[in-house]
Protein backbone atom coordinates (compact mmCIF):
# COMPACT_ATOMS: atom_id res chain seq x y z
CA UNK A 1 0.00 0.00 0.00
CA UNK A 2 1.31 3.02 -1.26
CA UNK A 3 0.89 5.98 1.36
CA UNK A 4 1.95 9.41 0.56
CA UNK A 5 4.74 11.16 2.56
CA UNK A 6 3.27 13.99 4.47
CA UNK A 7 4.49 17.07 3.22
CA UNK A 8 6.60 19.34 6.26
CA UNK A 9 5.46 22.94 6.42
CA UNK A 10 8.07 25.02 7.57
CA UNK A 11 6.61 27.32 10.62
CA UNK A 12 8.97 30.26 9.35
CA UNK A 13 6.86 30.28 6.15
CA UNK A 14 3.59 32.56 8.02
CA UNK A 15 6.51 35.22 8.67
CA UNK A 16 6.81 35.58 4.55
CA UNK A 17 5.80 39.16 3.66
CA UNK A 18 2.20 39.30 1.16
CA UNK A 19 2.90 41.08 -1.79
CA UNK A 20 2.38 44.50 -1.94
CA UNK A 21 0.23 46.40 -4.59
CA UNK A 22 2.86 49.19 -4.99
CA UNK A 23 0.74 51.11 -7.66
CA UNK A 24 -2.12 51.10 -4.42
CA UNK A 25 0.67 52.63 -1.92
CA UNK A 26 1.40 55.30 -4.65
CA UNK A 27 -2.13 56.49 -4.68
CA UNK A 28 -2.94 56.10 -1.55
CA UNK A 29 0.74 58.49 -0.44
CA UNK A 30 -1.07 60.95 -3.11
CA UNK A 31 -4.37 61.10 -1.73
CA UNK A 32 -3.83 61.41 1.90
CA UNK A 33 -0.08 63.24 1.77
CA UNK A 34 0.19 64.75 -1.27
CA UNK A 35 2.80 62.78 -1.63
CA UNK A 36 4.07 62.00 -5.51
CA UNK A 37 5.88 59.28 -6.65
CA UNK A 38 6.34 58.68 -10.38
CA UNK A 39 9.11 56.95 -12.37
CA UNK A 40 10.90 59.04 -15.32
CA UNK A 41 10.20 56.05 -17.14
CA UNK A 42 6.27 56.03 -16.78
CA UNK A 43 4.93 55.53 -20.08
CA UNK A 44 1.60 57.01 -18.98
CA UNK A 45 3.60 60.42 -18.94
CA UNK A 46 4.19 62.28 -21.72
CA UNK A 47 8.04 63.61 -22.78
CA UNK A 48 6.85 66.48 -21.60
CA UNK A 49 5.54 65.96 -18.41
CA UNK A 50 8.49 63.83 -17.76
CA UNK A 51 11.49 66.41 -18.89
CA UNK A 52 9.30 68.27 -16.25
CA UNK A 53 9.67 66.32 -13.53
CA UNK A 54 13.63 65.22 -14.21
CA UNK A 55 14.00 68.97 -13.63
CA UNK A 56 12.37 69.27 -10.53
CA UNK A 57 14.15 66.67 -9.07
CA UNK A 58 17.27 67.66 -10.20
CA UNK A 59 16.28 71.27 -8.76
CA UNK A 60 15.26 70.54 -5.80
CA UNK A 61 17.71 67.01 -4.99
CA UNK A 62 20.53 67.89 -7.92
CA UNK A 63 21.65 65.51 -10.79
CA UNK A 64 21.86 61.74 -10.41
CA UNK A 65 25.16 60.63 -9.25
CA UNK A 66 27.33 60.06 -12.65
CA UNK A 67 24.71 60.90 -14.89
CA UNK A 68 25.73 63.07 -17.83
CA UNK A 69 23.99 66.00 -18.95
CA UNK A 70 22.33 65.31 -22.20
CA UNK A 71 20.85 68.31 -24.13
CA UNK A 72 19.05 68.11 -27.72
CA UNK A 73 19.61 70.29 -30.18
Amino acid sequence: MDIPTPRYRCPLARLQPEPMDVEAVKRQGWREQRLLVVGLDDERLHWTERELIRRIGERLYGPRDGAREARHG
